[in-house]
């Protein structure tokens, strides 16, 4: 039987952190992913750029490294204002594969946690695999393991496990898509002259090419640019009221012509929201091609494999963190993540989303990813109160989690 120190199921940003960390210092790690790519949220799902969070944030390196491999690659850029996390989402895939193998991480794709038997010391593990050279599936040979780390951000792992979950919250869904053939300078022109305000639309030149970042909302609390533009486009009949809810667009890192949607944020209670989500996509790619200068020859050239989840299963871990914890900044001993990241909160109602900053820097403790001393969550499934996860969600706080957990293990 195989015996690894540590098995982590899930490869997006925490789970691709920790392997990469354990693996480094030593640890015999196995990795399953279900997709055939690693990457999670940024490639599965198109989350870029990452969200900036504080300057003193702990637990980095592995987002340093990353960043690096991918700037050799023309896979990342700084944006003007510092944030590194300016990722080319396919590029990614192949930057994350690059290093995990470099320190000898073990990866099984398209493969998922079938069964877990615990004994008294391990766990011993059913892995089946989606063998579609054969079109079968394949039951692997059980592994036994010390540590298993949930890295699948529904918690998947803990459900198997019949662990006991925090109330149950949510928060709209999105499915992000990325257009091509855009004239970005055109664009950013147009757009830096409609929209005067800098914390809104931003854009800068780097290794010759341009970046750029605007937004709208359909909430009645802020002075939207674009808010003209989307009111003609409904009125027109190009896009619905619902399809305005929400829209943030992004440069993607080494291209000239590509930009990254964030949107559409699905509203609709529907049983198919890739099939809401892309008709969507459909309607707001047309009214870019008709109001927005620079994207009249443009069109849809990615659309997100995985929808874009801010929040599913909660585990109850050995410390639940809360927003008044985070509130105040309250300290402890043994912190995997340091952020000022606001309490970011969507909401399917108009004037109803919450961005709460937070005045202070705020820890997560290591025992908010600790299930039992076997087990272990990272990501957005981690044992905190609905408002406290909302902060934490996002990916470098999830890069953190996994280093941070990773150096925990190694040093048992």
């Amino acid at each position: 039987m195989n015996k690894y120190d540590i098995i982590i199921a899930g490869g997006g940003t925490a789970g691709c952190a920790c392997a990469y960390t354990a693996a480094k210092l030593g640890l015999k790690v196995l990795l399953i992913e279900k997709n055939s790519f690693l990457g999670g949220s940024i490639t599965s799902s198109l989350v870029v750029p990452a969200m900036k969070t504080s300057k003193n944030a702990i637990n980095t390196d592995f987002f340093n490294i990353l960043y690096d491999k991918l700037s050799e690659i023309g896979g990342a850029i700084t944006y003007i204002d510092g944030n590194k996390g300016w990722f080319n989402p396919e590029l990614t895939k192949i930057a994350l594969d690059s290093l995990l193998s470099e320190v000898g991480v073990e990866i099984i794709f398209e493969s998922y946690v079938k069964e877990i038997k615990e004994n008294l010391l391990s766990y011993i593990v059913t892995i089946e695999n989606n063998n579609r050279i054969s079109s079968q599936q394949v039951l692997l040979p059980c592994i036994e393991t010390k540590y298993i780390v949930d890295a699948t951000g529904d918690a998947k792992i803990c459900q198997k496990l019949n662990c006991e979950f925090l109330e149950k919250k949510s928060q709209p869904i999105n499915l992000r898509f990325i257009m091509s053939g855009v004239n970005v300078n055109k664009f950013s022109e147009w757009i830096m002259d409609l929209d005067k305000d800098r914390d809104v639309t931003s854009s800068c030149i780097i290794d010759g090419k341009t970046y750029l970042s605007t937004a709208y909302t359909w909430d009645k609390n802020k002075d939207w640019a674009l808010r003209p533009v989307f009111r003609q486009g409904i009125k027109d009949g190009i896009i619905t009221e619902e399809d305005s809810n929400y829209f943030q667009i992004f440069s993607v890192a080494g291209t000239y012509d590509s930009i990254a949607f964030n949107c559409p944020r699905i509203i609709k209670n529907t049983n198919n929201p890739y099939i809401e989500g892309r008709a969507s996509i459909l309607r707001l790619s047309k009214f870019c091609n008709i109001y927005l200068p620079g994207f009249e020859n443009a069109y849809i050239s990615s659309i997100a494999n995985s929808l874009g989840l801010r929040v599913t299963n909660r585990v109850k871990g050995k410390y639940i963190y809360t927003s008044d914890d985070l509130r105040k900044g309250k300290k402890f001993e043994n912190p995997v993540v340091i952020s000022n990241y606001p309490i970011d909160v969507h909401s399917d109602k108009k004037d109803a989303s919450t961005l709460e900053k937070v005045y202070q820097e705020y820890q997560l403790p290591i025992e908010s990813l600790m299930v039992n001393d076997k087990l272990f969550v990272i990501g957005r499934c981690l044992s905190a109160d609905f408002e406290a996860q909302a902060a934490l969600r996002i990916i470098p706080s999830c890069f953190s989690m996994g280093e941070g957990l990773a150096k925990y293990l190694a040093n048992l």
